[in-house]
């Protein structure tokens, strides 16, 4: 019988060279020698290193998105992300029907049927409904803009406003309209535009029932009703309901005339002017009233013109009860009440309540005098002053006294005479 211990004793030693050999050989698996810190090596500088690593691998496994060049970390985000592209809107509000692409804009949205706005400003009051939001708008009275752009360097209070920003430079347009190939760089410029394709109007005014597409066009509306003007001219006082109408306004008063005729160079505050006077050069007078035969370039002016024989004055001054048949009319009439005199000579201090008296004006500094006398040839700054002229050469006396039947070839002669001959 063979002695087992040489056989234990050898099955011993192999198994010791065995252990030996792979403690040797044995490699440390690649991501865990990494992560290993070895001797002599501070914690500071490992943690420094397995940063640096992890950020390697988290870029080798990145996923980028193939419209925009975007990497996430992850396949889900990945396809969470592709929503912006496909205008994919899972999320459905059941107050209103609108539709979101995420579920936390939608969360957000809620908010705004309920009303709730639990975070509210200490320095101003202002509420909100998230504290996102409220940390944002903070940053407005503290001055913090800590979000740059590297392009311009420009900053921002937010990093969303520099993202939005950055598709300046990019170009990037990630949003796309569901009905047109139109793209936008931002999701309200394309909810603004689907509006033209779906007609919805969403902003409702309380008062007639009057909706409209942008929340700013019912805040301008509104002020039909409260007859708030809170655009005022520094210039002579006037206020309006639009900005945009304060602008054009104020053309008045610094004389530019943006508006151009290509056939003589005449140049106009208003394209509306601009367009009456091209009909002077085309001769082009479509409405003809049937009463009198005048005719007129716009219909407009004919419909006005029509009240004339109608004695159709609709519009009144409620300083004196006077009547007009234009508000034009009414609106110049009313400068005689409050002293309003918007047009100012650009070559002298005076200032003057209707346009076409500055005009007249004006001709006094120019020498201007366009309107010549076809008998002598003699010339007139004013149409006026033109046909009152040619009357010395036809005698003809339009102007009759009803006292003595005597005629005059002006008003003013007529009124001196019926004041000297027939007054008592």
């Amino acid at each position: 019988m063979r002695d087992p211990e040489p056989c234990r004793m050898n099955h011993t030693e192999e198994q010791t060279e065995l252990t030996e050999e792979y403690k040797e050989n044995e490699e440390m698996p690649e991501e865990e020698e990494k992560y290993h810190v070895k001797t002599g090596e501070k914690p500071l500088d490992h943690f420094q290193t397995k940063q640096k690593d992890l950020k390697q691998i988290r870029d080798k496994k990145s996923f980028t998105c193939p419209q925009c060049g975007e990497s996430l970390t992850n396949e889900q985000s990945l396809q969470i992300h592709m929503r912006v592209h496909a205008g994919e809107k899972l999320f459905t509000c059941d107050q209103c029907g609108n539709f979101f692409l995420w579920a936390s804009a939608l969360k957000s949205h809620l908010r705004v049927h309920s009303k709730e706005k639990p975070h509210s400003c200490p320095i101003c009051g202002n509420s909100f409904s998230l504290l996102n939001n409220l940390k944002a708008h903070q940053k407005i009275h503290t001055g913090v803009r800590d979000h740059m752009c590297f392009e311009c360097e420009k900053t921002f209070i937010t990093a969303g406003h520099l993202k939005w920003h950055e598709r300046i430079h990019t170009g990037e347009k990630p949003y796309k309209c569901s009905h047109c190939d139109k793209r936008f760089s931002q999701t309200g410029d394309l909810k603004t535009h689907e509006r033209i394709h779906t007609r919805e109007r969403p902003y409702m005014c309380n008062q007639c029932g009057m909706s409209f597409k942008l929340k700013a066009q019912l805040k301008v509306h509104m002020g039909v009703h409260t007859g708030e003007k809170p655009f005022t001219c520094d210039q002579c006082g006037t206020s309006f309901a639009q900005s945009a109408k304060l602008k054009r306004h104020m053309r008045i008063h610094t004389g530019e005339k943006l508006h151009e005729c290509d056939q003589c160079g005449k140049t106009f505050l208003w394209d509306s002017g601009l367009r009456s006077h091209l009909n002077a050069h085309l001769k082009e007078k479509p409405h003809s009233c049937s009463l009198c035969g005048k005719r007129f370039s716009h219909l407009q002016n004919l419909k006005q013109h029509q009240k004339r024989h109608m004695a159709i004055k609709e519009y009144m001054c409620f300083e004196c009860e006077k009547t007009f048949f234009s508000f034009p009319e009414l609106k110049q009439h009313k400068r005689i009440h409050t002293g309003e005199k918007p047009y100012k000579c650009s070559q002298c201090d005076k200032r003057f309540s209707h346009s076409e008296t500055l005009k007249r004006h004006e001709k006094i500094h120019t020498g201007e005098k366009p309107y010549t006398c076809d008998h002598c040839g003699k010339t007139f700054r004013h149409e006026d002053q033109l046909k009152m002229h040619i009357r010395v050469h036809t005698g003809e006396k339009p102007y009759h006294c009803t006292a003595c039947e005597k005629s005059f070839a002006r008003s003013s002669s007529l009124h001196k005479h019926t004041k000297k001959n027939h007054s008592k």
